[in-house]
Parts: structure tokens; C-alpha cells; sequence
């Protein structure tokens, strides 16, 4: 089951959701491909583990190819990192283990 935490984003709330966030937001960029669902319960842990200091949200780039492309979303799944709207740090989770919460740890925040 998916967290209430993440946030289902589109083309319509992303500038309010991300680009205006108070706080940084880790983006997940996929489709309904089979890496993409594997990344969910990972994604749904770490919006638990981060509630209320990091924003997660996810995208499908196959319905919102227009954000594919302001991006540069060339392969799924992709992580995008934004903190204070500046160009987002990215990631592409090629493993099994939790690395996007070393990548939000990489970038400046802590775990509990």
C-alpha cells in the first residue's frame, strides 16, 4: 500500500508542489515498468522515515511526457532531488538496496 505521504504530482501541481516546496523534494520519475514498482516500497519507507523534512513524490513521465522533457528524463526510473527550487540533483537507482536515502543523506539531511 502506498504511503499518504507521497504526493501523486503532474504537470498541474508541480510547480506548487516542488518548485515552491518550503523544503526539499525527492522526486521519483517512472511509469508503470517493472523497476519502477520495485522502487515503491522503498520510496513508501522512506517517506515514512523522512515525514515532515523532505517532501516525496512521484510522477508517471509516460503521462506527463512534458516534465520527461523539461527534465531530461531519458531513462526510468529517475530521482530528482530539489532543494530550494535550484536544479535538481539527480539519481538512477540501478540497485537493490535503499540508495535514494543515501542520496538525500548525501545531500544534507539527516535520518532520525
Amino acid at each position: 500500500m502506498a504511503s499518504p505521504n507521497i504526493v501523486n504530482l503532474t504537470k498541474d501541481n508541480f510547480t506548487a508542489e516542488v518548485l515552491k516546496a518550503s523544503g526539499p523534494v525527492l522526486v521519483d520519475s517512472g511509469g508503470m515498468v517493472r523497476p519502477v514498482q520495485d522502487d515503491r516500497p522503498i520510496l513508501d519507507e522512506l517517506a515514512e522515515e523522512y515525514s515532515g523534512r523532505v517532501k516525496i513524490g512521484k510522477v508517471n513521465i509516460d503521462q506527463d511526457q512534458e516534465l520527461a522533457a523539461q527534465y531530461s528524463i531519458r531513462s526510468i526510473p529517475t530521482l530528482l532531488l530539489f532543494i530550494k527550487a535550484r536544479s535538481p540533483t539527480r539519481w538512477w537507482p540501478a540497485q537493490q538496496e535503499g540508495p535514494q536515502g543515501q542520496l538525500v543523506a548525501r545531500d544534507g539531511l539527516s535520518r532520525r
